[in-house]
């Protein structure tokens, strides 16, 4: 923290309040601009006011800029259940939220996306410009395959064979992605092979495919399969590198959303739901510097100045999380930052919450400098212990290199899961962010 108070002067100057009216986004909405990606950070994946703010831009953005679909830090065929819902399928919101069964469960299953989809049906019932609701990530194996399977046995009878005896090379795991993690470490057999050669056929057959479904129903097998593939090769890197699969997960996020962006055509316009740790450039913390790389630093790479990424921070407060890997979410006490942590220069600003806008701020210039130094800031993952804060979630970072606008609130609460009865599902989160 700087000796003096001229930083602190600077932010109550500098610093967008939000005082919880329709006014809020306006300074966010130009900064946005005619941007075509929008990155929507979170520092926990439990706290409640990040959820409904992602949210309350995310309808802005929808209405006023025209942007055409969601896509989250979820699997691809768990949330197609809510794509399929929100442009008009039969159900019913809750039920849409059904196919997130694995570990952790609160983070799509929750209130606040649970409003957010019932406004995004309504939206859609009242436009001819569906928007779409889409899933990133990879944890799908299992999920997947069955949805490639299913796909094929009405469309290609020979694909569907070759696929069922290709995916049989699982069958020794018994849909345990993690056995397979740890069974292809010590033995040499895998089944790249079998995974790669589905996604090729799928693609070589992709017109032919579509011609006997639909583009659209070509296209989400396609993305199963490509997620299978991609899934096979970060659970058989999961336990040998930290830094690679890591990057083998953020590369294939980058890599759906790209395509998502390409089907839709050149003005296509995408709002991304993840936790800060894969939308705030990696290459202004301590991550980059070990080696590892993000959504957001990938992003920026392929579209520049057509990318806005924006972080959100805590003080202090409560937080949904568990104690651990596959354990039920709790209500959990986030203590106060740490102290120099952007997280606490902040909080002693005095203002609950607020918006700041960063790409446009001199580096140079005093003191804003500050902001372009490395210093702390908060990451709470979903396994979390507050009384073990001092040994870690925190990444040492340069803020306004990081992203292009922040979102700071002093307190917040703990986000609210919905919970159903039936068992969590295998394929889990090994990264923990």
């Amino acid at each position: 923290m700087p000796q003096n108070t001229s930083l602190l002067n600077w932010l109550k100057q500098q610093v967008h309040p939000l005082k919880g009216n329709e006014r809020d986004f306006d300074p966010v909405m130009d900064l946005i601009g005619e941007a075509r990606i929008v990155l929507l950070g979170e520092s926990s994946h439990g706290t409640s006011e990040f959820y409904t703010t992602r949210a309350a831009l995310s309808e802005r953005l929808i209405k006023e800029k025209g942007f055409q679909f969601v896509a989250i830090e979820g699997d691809w065929p768990d949330a197609l259940r809510v794509d399929h819902y929100v442009r008009g399928a039969p159900g019913n919101p809750l039920d849409s939220l059904r196919g997130f069964r694995s570990f952790p469960t609160w983070m799509w299953r929750n209130t606040a996306v649970l409003e957010f989809i019932r406004w995004l049906r309504n939206h859609n019932e009242n436009t001819e410009k569906k928007v779409g609701f889409y899933g990133l990530d990879l944890y799908s194996l299992y999920t997947s395959m069955q949805e490639v399977l299913r796909f094929l046995k009405t469309t290609d009878q020979t694909a569907y064979e070759n696929a069922k005896k290709r995916y049989a090379c699982f069958r020794p795991f018994g849909q345990d992605s993690q056995l397979y993690a740890l069974q292809t470490r010590y033995l040499s057999a895998s089944c790249e092979e079998e995974v790669a050669a589905t996604l090729v056929e799928l693609q070589r057959k992709r017109r032919r495919l579509a011609e006997q479904s639909s583009e659209e129903a070509a296209f989400e097998a396609e993305l199963n399969a490509l997620a299978v593939s991609d899934a096979e090769r970060y659970y058989r890197h999961m336990t040998m590198s930290d830094v690679v699969s890591w990057n083998m997960r953020d590369t294939h996020m980058t890599a759906v959303l790209e395509r998502l962006l390409e089907r839709l055509g050149p003005d296509s316009k995408a709002i991304v739901w993840e936790h800060n740790t894969h939308i705030g450039d990696f290459r202004a913390t301590s991550e980059g510097a070990g080696g590892y790389l993000n959504v957001g630093e990938l992003v920026r790479q392929r579209y520049g100045d057509q990318v806005i990424a924006l972080g959100f921070g805590t003080f202090q407060g409560t937080v949904t999380a568990a104690s651990a890997w596959d354990g039920p979410p709790e209500f959990k006490r986030v203590p106060p930052a740490r102290p120099d942590s952007y997280e606490e220069v902040f909080h002693l600003s005095e203002i609950p919450r607020f918006f700041l806008g960063l790409r446009d701020l001199d580096p140079q210039g005093s003191p804003q400098s500050w902001l372009f130094d490395s210093h702390e800031e908060r990451a709470i993952g979903v396994v979390y212990h507050p009384e073990f804060e001092s040994l870690g979630n925190y990444l040492n970072t340069r803020l306004g290199d990081r992203y292009d606008g922040y979102f700071f609130f002093d307190e917040t609460l703990a986000l609210e899961p919905i919970e159903f009865t039936e068992s969590p599902g295998t394929e889990t989160y090994p990264s923990g962010i």
